[in-house]
């Protein structure tokens, strides 16, 4: 199964790339959303490498979960351990995802801005490159194994070479081909994520450690189950993160029946956000 989303993953970027570096715009803006879509799905499926449910063989999870992040600099071992500290620690003050956007915040025009384009999150990764070129990064958010900084440190070092090489090739005249084939699909993967990520604990009840309180479930359909890879059956897979996500359609009648927040569509939910931000707008107004 997984192997077979690699395929059709790899069937994006190949396509998608074809048609970014086409002479007619359009076609090859088409490309270029192609190339962020596939950056985006890429993501996701790192997300399933780092529960360790894509191989029955743990150790290929991170030989292709760092392939899978690279082209939005998200580091596999750091978001290993980053999102199994959030998944250990949901509903609770210790909870931090690695992506950072503050869903116990009030949900305005300005957070979602903010969100679409994580211009901190890049600078972070630049700090993280830096400091592990120089032998200088530790982790902040607890203790972890010298083998897991062992991994996070590497990986970092491999994006500094990463950025080094197209910043070579735009030396070498590929500019254009490092912006239409990288550098924009990159950019527009960003708020594609963002978008992505949003559902998944957004107007919850985020002082409660109850899966079917503390998280959404959208039933969705075909295509955006499969380009979130199974992410909008969100309390399906807090409630049993082990368990690969083309399995967890199995439990989502339960979950339509218990859990507080369940959303039929994305449509509906961006609804359901929307009706919340003008509700904060006309509150900050008054």
């Amino acid at each position: 199964m997984f192997g077979a989303k690699l395929f059709l993953l790899a069937a994006m970027l190949v396509g998608g790339g074809a048609m970014a570096i086409q002479a007619q715009y359009a076609l090859a803006a088409c490309g270029m959303v192609l190339l962020a879509a596939a950056y985006t799905h890429a993501v996701e499926l790192q997300h399933q490498c780092l529960h360790h449910s894509a191989f029955r063989n743990p150790r290929p999870h991170r030989l292709v979960g760092v392939p899978l992040g690279t082209p939005m600099l998200v580091s596999y071992s750091h978001y290993r351990v980053r999102h199994l500290q959030h998944h250990r620690f949901l509903g609770t003050p210790q909870d931090t995802e690695f992506f950072g956007f503050d869903t116990r915040k009030p949900l305005t025009l300005g957070a979602l801005a903010k969100g679409l384009f994580d211009v901190r999150r890049i600078a972070n990764v630049g700090r993280d490159i830096a400091r592990c070129a120089t032998g200088r990064w530790q982790y902040d958010m607890g203790q972890i194994a010298p083998k897991a900084r062992r991994a996070i440190v590497s990986e970092y070092r491999w994006f500094g070479v990463f950025i080094l090489l197209l910043a070579a090739a735009c030396g070498a005249g590929g500019a254009p081909l490092v912006l239409r084939l990288w550098l924009i699909p990159f950019v527009l993967s960003m708020p594609m994520h963002f978008l992505v990520e949003l559902p998944e604990h957004i107007l919850c009840d985020s002082t409660s450690v109850d899966v079917l309180r503390n998280t959404r479930t959208i039933t969705g359909s075909r295509l955006t189950t499969w380009f979130t890879n199974g992410n909008n059956l969100h309390i399906e897979h807090h409630a049993a993160m082990n368990v690969p996500l083309s399995r967890l359609r199995d439990r989502h009648e339960d979950v339509r029946e218990f859990g507080v927040h369940v959303q039929r569509s994305y449509a509906e939910f961006f609804a359901i956000v929307t009706r919340e931000v003008w509700k904060n707008r006309k509150a900050s107004k008054g």
